[in-house]
């Protein structure tokens, strides 16, 4: 289903709406592109508001998607992680102020999708956030390391990737993981304001500013981390690694897995 892309003012609001969690699979990152296409065609110089709907931003990878690919061969891990690289190296990269409306749960690749926006407002209330990657058999990929830790730090993107915790709002706040909380209903109103504060006349030096800022990050991805994650399908089908899958889809659905 396609995201909604809606005007408030200067600023283009896109609304997640793949899937009721925004579970994260093909059709999630067809969309991503999807409304990013739309986005560079019909509001180019607008700032972009990213959000989604109900309780939860987005719940991260589609397990019952992606466990039974990860139980295959590297050859098929390693060409669906370029396709997922793509989608948030698309964003983290997007020339325009990108705010993330974090109205809900954010959990793994759904709070990546989150902290590689330039400026982070979370609901104040009633939502979690982590990366659960490592406990569930997942190795966090090394770009995706490379982003977090240029958004909120490296002892701060350290401790998430490697410990799986579970972070309240203020929690996430105070270790600058979102840099704002909002009441549930002002939360829309105040990152469109955030989105708003680059000047129409601005956007260019806006987007020359931003790949200054994130040129070590950039720099480190392509010299570092790329070539890391080359063993990341490895990883991913492990026997450890399969083992985990199994035992947390147990844990999860209550019944065995089938792959």
């Amino acid at each position: 289903m396609s995201w909604t892309i809606e005007r408030r003012g200067r600023v283009a609001v896109v609304t997640m709406t793949t899937n009721p969690v925004n579970a994260q699979n093909r059709a999630f990152f067809a969309d991503l592109h999807d409304a990013f296409d739309r986005l560079e065609r019909d509001h180019p110089d607008s700032p972009v508001v990213l959000t989604g709907t109900g309780a939860r931003f987005s719940a991260g990878l589609d397990l019952g998607e992606h466990f039974p690919l990860f139980a295959g061969d590297t050859a098929a891990v390693a060409s669906w992680f370029q396709d997922y690289r793509a989608t948030n190296m698309r964003l983290f990269t997007y020339p325009r102020p990108t705010v993330a409306a974090v109205n809900g749960h954010a959990f793994a690749g759904g709070l990546i999708t989150a902290a590689v926006c330039d400026y982070r407002v979370a609901v104040s209330d009633g939502a979690r956030f982590g990366l659960n990657e490592v406990p569930i058999g997942i190795p966090m990929p090394a770009v995706y390391v490379r982003m977090l830790a240029h958004a909120w730090g490296e002892p701060v993107a350290s401790r998430a990737c490697l410990l799986g915790e579970t972070f309240t709002p203020e929690q996430a706040h105070a270790l600058g993981m979102v840099h704002e909380l909002a009441a549930a209903e002002d939360l829309l109103d105040r990152a469109v304001a955030v989105a708003e504060r680059t000047p129409e006349d601005c956007v260019e030096q806006y987007a020359f500013t931003k790949r200054a800022c994130q040129a070590v990050a950039l720099r480190d991805i392509v010299e570092l981390a790329d070539p890391l994650d080359t063993e990341l399908a490895g990883g991913m089908t492990s026997d450890g690694a399969r083992h985990a899958h199994r035992r947390y889809w147990q844990q999860l659905k209550g019944r065995p897995a089938e792959w």
